[in-house]
């Protein structure tokens, strides 16, 4: 079954999913504007979808470690959330809003079968040799999905109308169906095989985070990294306000950083094995730190520059969890815990942009500081947790 289903296949359908799934946020947004005319319902429709994928991602990552033919509920989780976008833009209008939140927040609780559970299939399309190159490549659809699908939202919107947008989004997501349902089984994963309970294995994997240090690390430092990146994203109106003459150039921004993104692991994917994972980690921070503390300059020029680096920053990071996860996790748990990575990411996110919007009206300077701070913590929150620990084929055989 691996040799029929090809990295290239994977890679096309992990690309249309996240590029319908970034497409989604800001057409919403723009839905819900065009029909309320109010940005506090609006930006209540984003909240709606994201903020779920907290709740949702170790509960769906659970069942796709479970499923035998994992391939197949990832497809139903994608055309449940495309049915649910589609939902949300009939609601609109015709349904009072509370229900449409409502209908935004189930539809949210799937958001991480579009990230880490995708990503938790990859070392069943490509053999051990070829995952580090793997892992780069599939970073890489993270980046061009997050500079296509804000573009593409805000492009239709303009030409065809928001609700256009979200049918459009809707629509990439579905056309990544076929990719997801024709993924590899897990043979030998059988009714024998599923003892416990789901609650059971649950804990099982958060005591594995826990419990295996380069895993804690990683995912601590990625997620107060994903902090201060939220905080940034919430600085971007504003910059492109104050410093490049327009908010709407603040898109720009968000382009330039996911350009940089791509750009760098582009250049990893060439040299996967040229640095270890666990440094990219923690040195990816760094750069982020570095960078934000550049864009308190306020100069254009500074700014842009900040930006880029910012995304040579978020891009390799990416790319380096990715393999730590895909190294130390059980193959068993291995869906759970990417989905849960995925789902404390997005918090991590939504908290940075919550607490930054208000500090940045105070102060924007005041604000791009606080998340270069966030950000310095994240690389020095890899060395709190101790290095000490088995070799990962050991805890692997103890594990299965």
């Amino acid at each position: 079954m691996k040799s029929r289903y090809s990295l290239r296949l994977y890679l096309v359908g992990a690309a249309a999913a996240r590029a319908g799934d970034e497409m989604s946020g800001p057409a919403l947004m723009l839905a819900g504007f065009a029909s309320a005319g109010s940005t506090t319902d609006a930006s209540s429709l984003l909240a709606g979808v994201t903020i779920s994928a907290a709740a949702g991602g170790p509960l769906l990552g659970a069942l796709l470690d479970r499923a035998e033919r994992p391939g197949r509920l990832l497809a139903g989780a994608l055309g449940l959330y495309a049915v649910g976008l589609g939902a949300i833009l009939v609601g609109l209008g015709r349904l009072p809003f509370t229900v449409t939140i409502l209908i935004a927040v189930l539809t949210g609780l799937l958001g991480p079968a579009l990230s880490g559970g995708w990503t938790a299939q990859l070392p069943r399309v490509v053999p051990g040799d070829g995952l580090p190159r793997a892992n780069a490549l599939d970073a890489m659809t993270f980046s061009a999905a997050s500079l296509a699908g804000p573009a593409l939202a805000g492009g239709l919107a303009e030409v065809l109308g928001a609700s256009t947008a979200v049918v459009v989004s809707a629509g990439l997501i579905g056309s990544a169906l076929p990719g997801a349902w024709m993924l590899p089984a897990c043979h030998g994963r059988g009714r024998g095989s599923r003892t416990s309970s789901v609650i059971s294995e649950l804990a099982a994997g958060i005591r594995v985070v826990m419990r295996r240090p380069p895993l804690a690390r990683a995912t601590l430092t990625s997620v107060v990294s994903c902090v201060a990146q939220g905080m940034l994203t919430a600085c971007m109106v504003l910059l492109g306000e104050r410093v490049l003459g327009g908010a709407g150039h603040g898109a720009m921004l968000l382009s330039c950083a996911a350009v940089s993104a791509l750009v760098s692991n582009a250049v990893l994917a060439r040299f996967p094995r040229s640095l270890a994972p666990d440094t990219v980690i923690w040195a990816s921070a760094l750069v982020q730190a570095a960078a934000l503390a550049l864009a308190t300059a306020g100069q254009p020029a500074p700014v842009i520059v900040a930006v880029l680096m910012t995304g040579i920053g978020e891009g390799p990071q990416l790319a380096a969890l990715f393999a730590i996860r895909h190294r130390e996790a059980p193959d068993h748990l291995r869906g759970q815990i990417f989905t849960t990575g995925a789902s404390l990411k997005i918090t991590g996110f939504a908290v940075g942009a919550s607490v930054a919007g208000p500090v940045a009206i105070w102060s924007l300077q005041g604000a791009l500081a606080l998340a270069a701070s966030v950000a310095a913590l994240a690389a020095l929150a890899f060395f709190v947790i101790p290095s000490t620990r088995v070799g990962s084929a050991g805890h692997r055989a103890t594990s299965s």
